[in-house]
C-alpha cells in the first residue's frame, strides 16, 4: 500500500475482486467525457486487462483501487499504462473517483501516489494524462498534481471515437 504525504488516501493493486467498482465508475455522471458508459462485456474485459497489468513486473504500468481510512469500499481507479505518444515510449494515467466522494482532493492525491509508482518503475521519463478539453474537474486535477499543459490534441477513445482533449505531461525524472 502506498500512501501520499500528508493524505490520508491510498492506492491498492487492483485485484481479481475489483469488478464491481468497475461497475460503479462507469456511471454515465462519471463516463460522460468519455463517450458513455461501457456494456457489461466491455467493463468483463476491461477487468481482465486491469487484474493483468496489476499482476505485470515487467514495468509496463499498474491499475489501483483508492481507498479512504474508515471506508469499507473503494472510492475509485487510478492507473498508469505504457503508451506510444508522438513516437516516444511514455506512461499514461487516468481515473475516476466515484461521485459520492468527489470535490475532497482524492483524485490529486491518488494522481500524485499513482506517479510516485511510476516513478519508481525507472523506465519513461513522462507520464501523460489526457482528459477532455471540458472535464475542468479532470483538468484541475492535472494541475494540482504537478502535470504542465502541452496543449490540445485528439485520442481515440473509446475505439473508434475521436476526444478533444488536453495533454498534460508529468516529468518522472527532470533530474535527466
Amino acid at each position: 500500500m502506498e500512501r501520499t504525504e500528508a493524505s490520508p488516501v491510498r492506492i491498492e493493486p487492483w485485484s481479481p475482486d475489483d469488478l464491481e467498482l468497475l461497475r460503479r465508475a462507469n456511471a454515465p455522471e462519471l463516463m460522460d467525457h468519455l463517450g458513455g458508459p461501457e456494456s457489461e462485456e466491455q467493463l468483463v474485459g476491461r477487468h481482465a486487462r486491469y487484474v493483468a497489468l496489476s499482476a505485470d513486473r515487467e514495468g509496463r504500468g499498474r491499475m489501483f483501487r483508492i481507498a479512504l481510512p474508515g471506508v469499507a469500499e473503494a472510492v475509485g481507479t487510478i492507473g498508469f499504462w505504457e503508451r506510444t505518444w508522438q513516437g516516444q515510449e511514455v506512461y499514461e494515467t487516468g481515473w475516476a473517483v466515484l461521485s459520492e466522494f468527489q470535490g475532497r482532493g482524492i483524485a490529486s492525491a491518488a494522481t500524485a501516489a499513482v506517479a510516485e509508482q511510476a516513478r519508481a518503475e525507472h523506465k519513461h521519463r513522462y507520464l501523460h494524462a489526457y482528459p477532455s478539453v471540458e472535464n475542468g474537474a479532470s483538468n484541475g486535477v492535472c494541475r494540482k498534481a504537478g502535470f504542465a499543459l502541452i496543449g490540445e490534441c485528439e485520442v481515440e477513445y473509446p475505439p473508434g471515437h475521436q476526444l478533444l482533449t488536453n495533454d498534460w505531461r508529468l516529468d518522472l525524472h527532470p533530474d535527466r
